[in-house]
């Protein structure tokens, strides 16, 4: 067996149709797929030659398609059903092949000669491994290449109004039950109405059943898991049915943790989705409370005895709400028999697998430590600052202070119901004051002497606790040498306080060397590039040999007296970069210096000059300082920052960077960051240590003096610049004019106004701050618009009679706002109503309102919208020209009133203008059903109706059912009457007008292609209508209420349910009566005109459909010896008149007049369907 992995390209083919040999029939095909060969044997294919030497298929020989010569281009598998359903089998005797008929064609199945040839025996084996790459963004390129600049303070997103809701849930409803343990309500956006999903998690649990019967260690570890969590009560058995709507059912399942594949974690899948929806999807995710995850790592070296704990199933603590319970229902098999029926449970705490469950155990967890801070305020301190997820690390100095904040947090913990374990140290007293029993897994029944002690991971970073010393573990998996697979590997590398910066720099490198020149995901490496990515791949080994102090300070280094932060950044054309170093001093003056963090970026793809690279790495040291002075809480450092940059000090001294606010970039010249360089040279050089004048006990500052220079120096090129300053006053109005909403701009300037009373407060504004704040606009708005006129009525002066307010009698109120005097002064009415406030009709703030009190007005039309204004005391000179132009430019409103598009209606097809022997061409549909008598019992019954496109004349046949094989007996019962039919057309499923809803659902069950066969034999095209164009069979569509108005009115007077032969009468009788309608209008009233063309002219050359009066011809008598002509005589009449009376008719369009533009590809459309 050979075995080679390779990555075979395809490409995904949509739309491909076939059809057989000698067949019209076409087959839609599924997606397929290309390949670059297919493995087919040309003997292999049965030929017409082949049938020859079998007596049983000799019958086929003519049927078997010529065997081409070119290569196999298509394989047509199992998938495509409709192309590999037998229509006929031909079978032979025993060892003998067998022919198969489908829609493509013959086919023998079997051995290709009679004599079976055994000569040789090959055996071949191929065993593949199929696996789905992940999907790959440009996106995750950027990610990856930009990692180290993601600093949660400067990246936080701001509350969203889904996170303020989140967080007024959890204090107004979190509390500690009965059990200790506190109990929040699941956070949804809204309480939904969900339906029932019972099914789809029992199909989900048949599914976890298989794989437990197969795989024995994991259906062990399952059933443990479930048992606990029944036992401790963190899941009940259910036993009523629960408020419909108001439960769902999680499917669940086990996963394995790459670091720790010992471990099975159950999932409860929350993202599930049924009938559209899954429980996530109304479920609030919260803030991130989470602390800064390089806070908590830098605050893990910042002294010499370290602590690391964990909370035992920290989501499993905190319990839901018992009114949200019914949401966490499952299925399970009781003690894990598998044999027996599953029993519905639900959890009762917060699960893993729930959109909300991390916000809702963070928000727990401080919400224990702030309420007992008093108590326990070092534990407290703890857990506020040092805890990610469930996981705390610290660092205390000394023993002391460790065993005291161990002994509160576990005190506090208990508080709520928590259990903090797993606690390790590098510090054998701190062991030994906890009980074995909390302490880790790997420690716990040693004797504390840390020689069999390795490492334990410390929020991913490898803590080797005997030597005190941080490490890298690497555990890669083998991925191929392309753009996705180096994106993996490069990705892989966890150093979040970037320790290996310089290095992780080359793998970038290679990355974006890839996506400069436009290589694919799956595409291999070049050939320039392959060498520079073996090299760095080789040495990522090498990342072992590394061993970083976890402490700042050495063991027995003493008190430290001062602290220093040196920040050094540098830039080329490959990439730029920082780092900082924290230098200590004793109270001896020793010197100690340590890399505390490091940040490194490719350079741009765009051209990018030196200089501009240099200025952004000194940035991303001043960001950097800003981060570290932060979570070290030593905000008054002295700090340095250096760079070896000419030209930044020589442009940039004393001038603000921007977005840093008081930092400046100092004149201290160096070049001390490394760029590029592998794992040996990092080693061996000063990187982790610092430069080496840091360890001294006095740095030499050089600054280097940069000279003036002189006035007037020629070699200087003078320039001149002319300033010009406006200065233009800015009204609130004006500034409002930034808001689309009326509500947002009034709590805008409610908070302003809060502001300038000096309330400090930032809760929601009330009331009265929000009336203050809309008097306070309007007044604004007055103040610009009517200037005139306040000035008049400040002064108790009337306004003239030219003025446009002349006839509101406006007058000037208490709050200074002008207003309407109407006559309803002693009317009962709101004030704002008897005297609404006068605003502008063109103005900013006038849409914004018009355009709110339409939102109020839920969106009607004019009247209401303008009553709504005048309710909330607003009056708009020319207010119906204002509301209406809002209401053309209404988004909504242009959805709910928008016409369907429509097309200038077609010319009328051939078949229909032009003369053809009846039922030629014609429109088929069904109708019903009706209800006939079969002794005791009833059945349903069908109309089938055939409609004459150029006559009008309609044919109806009955149904017993709606298969397939009762429209085939209707068709070849009409055909046999009617004669030979050139085309059929018909509705698909959906377009039936005249059927009822049983009908719709039943039609959907027609075999369409079995009837489309049957009509190919009789040389007759069946012609489907577009779904969704029920206007296209509206030649027959009309008819069918027609027939059906006849029927009623006639089965109307039966009293019972009639028999089939009785109910196939009646359908005869209303075809005729229909046929005998008149096609023309215009002589029904004229006395002297001919009589009214009818269908039954052209069907029966007669004039009645009764029997003729008693008595002899006297006039018809002489021709009755030539009958053909008379017959022909009267053919020629009707299609005559045909042409003059019935086609006129018809020549006018009814409606869609005129052409209009038709849509487009990519245009965005709303479906209406009704």
């Amino acid at each position: 067996m050979i075995g080679r992995d390779t990555i075979v390209k395809s490409q995904r083919v949509s739309g491909l149709r076939v059809r057989g040999y000698r067949s019209s029939l076409l087959i839609d095909l599924p997606p397929a797929y290309t390949k670059d060969c297919i493995p087919v044997n040309r003997d292999h294919i049965p030929t017409c030659e082949t049938a020859k030497k079998w007596n049983h298929l000799s019958k086929i020989v003519e049927e078997m398609p010529p065997l081409q010569d070119c290569e196999v281009g298509l394989l047509i598998g199992y998938n495509c059903a409709r192309a590999m359903a037998p229509r006929d089998v031909i079978s032979g005797r025993n060892e003998e092949p067998y022919a198969v008929r489908t829609d493509l064609g013959w086919s023998i199945v079997g051995g290709l000669s009679p004599c079976l040839y055994a000569s040789s025996t090959v055996g071949q084996c191929f065993r593949v491994a199929v696996k789905e790459l992940p999907s790959v963004t440009p996106a995750d390129a950027i990610r990856i290449l930009e990692s180290d600049f993601k600093d949660a303070k400067e990246d936080r997103k701001p509350v969203s109004q889904d996170d303020i809701l989140f967080l007024d849930k959890m204090k107004n409803n979190i509390k500690r039950n009965s059990q200790g343990h506190y109990e929040m309500p699941l956070p949804f956006k809204e309480r939904p109405t969900l339906p029932d999903n019972k099914q789809l998690v029992i199909m989900r649990l048949s599914h976890l059943k298989r794989k437990l019967l197969r795989d024995e260690r994991y259906k062990e570890q399952y059933v443990k898991f479930m048992e606990e969590v029944i036992e401790k009560g963190d899941a009940e058995e259910v036993h009523g049915e629960g408020k419909e709507g108001e439960k769902w059912y999680i499917p669940h399942h086990g996963v394995y943790h790459a670091k720790k594949p010992d471990k099975l974690h159950i999932v409860f899948d929350c993202s599930a989705k049924y009938k559209g929806t899954s429980l996530n999807d109304h479920l609030l995710t919260g803030p991130d409370l989470m602390n800064n995850l390089n806070g908590v790592l830098l605050r893990f070296r910042l002294h010499s005895t370290a602590l690391m704990c964990d909370i035992e199933k920290m989501f499993h603590q905190f319990h839901v709400r018992n009114s949200d319970q019914d949401y966490l229902r499952f299925l399970w098999w009781k003690k894990g028999d598998l044999s027996a029926q599953p029993q519905e449970y639900c959890m009762r705490v917060h699960i893993f697998g729930a959109a909300s469950s991390p916000g809702c155990a963070n928000y727990g967890l401080k919400h224990l430590a702030t309420e007992h801070k008093d108590l326990c305020p070092v534990g407290s301190q703890f857990i506020m600052k040092d805890f990610y997820v469930d996981d705390g690390i610290t660092s205390t100095d000394g023993s002391d202070k460790a065993i005291q904040l161990a002994e509160e947090a576990r005190r506090l913990c208990a508080l709520g119901g928590l259990r903090l374990h797993k606690f390790v140290s590098n510090d054998r007293a701190v062991l030994e004051s906890i009980p074995s029993s909390e302490r880790g897994s790997d420690i716990k029944d040693l004797d504390l002497t840390f020689d069999n002690i390795h490492s334990e991971r410390a929020l991913g970073i490898q803590w080797h606790i005997k030597s005190d010393c941080l490490k890298f573990n690497i555990n890669l998996k083998d991925q191929p040498a392309t753009c996705r697979g180096i994106l993996s590997t490069v990705a892989s590398l966890y150093d979040p306080l970037g320790f290996v910066a310089p290095f992780l720099l080359i793998g970038k490198g290679v990355l974006q060397e890839m996506c400069r020149h436009g290589t694919g995901w799956d595409d291999p490496l070049t050939t320039e590039l392959r060498p520079r990515w073996e090299r760095w791949k080789r040495d990522l080994t090498n990342l072992e040999k590394i061993n970083i102090s976890r402490s700042y300070a050495p063991t027995g280094f003493g008190k430290v007296t001062k602290r220093e932060l040196h920040h050094f950044s540098d830039a080329s054309t490959t990439g730029y970069g920082q780092c900082s170093y924290l230098r200590l001093r004793n109270e001896k003056g020793d010197i100690h210096c340590a890399l505390i963090m490091a940040k490194s970026r490719v350079a741009p793809t765009k051209v990018t000059t030196i200089p501009r690279l240099e200025l952004t790495a000194a940035v991303i040291s001043v960001k950097t300082s800003n981060v570290l002075k932060e979570e070290l809480g030593c905000a008054d450092i002295e700090e340095y920052f250096w760079t070896d940059s000419k030209v930044i000090l020589g442009k940039y001294v004393s001038t603000r960077i921007k977005g840093n606010g008081d930092t400046y970039l100092p004149t201290k010249i160096l070049q001390i960051t490394p760029l590029e360089v592998s794992i040996n040279e990092l080693i061996t050089s000063t990187w982790f240590t610092g430069p080496t004048f840091l360890w001294e006990r006095e740095i030499g500052f050089s600054e280097e003096v940069i000279s003036d220079l002189p006035v007037g120096d020629p070699e200087v090129k003078e320039a001149r610049t002319l300033i010009t300053e406006t200065r233009e006053q800015d009204s609130l109005t004006n500034r409002l004019s930034r808001f689309s909403s009326w509500n947002r701009a009034v709590r805008a300037v409610a908070r302003i106004l809060r502001r300038i009373n000096k309330d400090k407060s930032n809760g929601l504004s009330t009331v009265k701050e929000r009336e203050d704040a809309e008097c306070f606009i309007i007044k604004d708005l007055q103040r610009q618009t009517y200037s005139e006129e306040l000035t008049l009525l400040k002064k108790d002066c009337q306004l003239p009679p030219h003025n446009k307010l002349h006839r509101l009698n406006a007058f000037l109120d208490n709050d200074g706002l002008i207003k309407v005097g109407e006559r309803l002064c002693d009317s009962n009415l709101p004030h704002a109503v008897k005297h609404p406030m006068i605003i502008p009709k063109e103005h900013h703030i006038t849409k914004m309102i018009i355009a709110r009190c339409h939102e109020r007005a839920k969106h009607q039309g004019k009247g209401m919208t303008i009553n709504v204004i005048r309710t909330k005391g607003y009056w708009i000179p020319g207010i119906g020209r204002a509301v209406a132009s809002h209401l053309r430019q209404c988004v909504i409103c242009r959805k709910l009133q928008r016409h369907t598009e429509d097309q200038k209606m077609a010319d009328l097809p051939p078949e229909r203008v032009n003369p053809s022997p009846p039922f030629t061409y014609c429109g088929m549909d069904c109708f019903g059903p009706f209800y006939s008598k079969q002794g005791r019992s009833v059945r349903k019954r069908y109309g089938l109706i055939f409609t004459c496109f150029s006559s009008r004349a309609v044919h109806i046949e009955m149904l017993e059912d709606l298969s397939t094989d009762s429209l085939i007996i209707g068709l070849r019962c009409f055909i046999a009457i009617r004669g030979t039919v050139r085309q059929i057309k018909s509705d698909q499923g959906a377009n039936f007008l005249g059927a009822k809803n049983e009908l719709k659902e039943a039609l959907k069950e027609v075999d369409g292609d079995k009837l489309a066969n049957f009509l190919s034999d009789n040389q007759c095209d069946f012609i489907l209508n577009a779904p969704s164009s029920s206007h296209v069979g509206g030649v027959w569509e009309r008819q069918i209420r027609t027939v059906r108005s006849v029927l009623n009115s006639t089965l109307s007077l039966s009293p019972r349910s009639l028999s089939d032969a009785s109910l196939r009468a009646f359908f005869y009788e209303a075809m005729t009566i229909v046929n005998g309608r008149p096609l023309t209008v215009d002589n029904l009233n004229d006395p002297n005109s001919l009589e009214p063309l009818t269908p039954n002219h052209l069907l029966t050359l007669k004039t009645t459909i009764a029997l003729p009066p008693p008595g002899k011809f006297v006039r018809e008598d002489m021709y009755a010896k030539r009958r053909w002509r008379h017959i022909q005589y009267l053919v020629e009449q009707f299609w005559s008149r045909w042409r003059k009376e019935y086609l006129s008719n018809i020549a006018l369009r009814q409606r869609w007049h005129t052409p209009k533009r038709n849509l487009q590809l990519g245009d965005m459309v709303m479906m209406k369907d009704e």
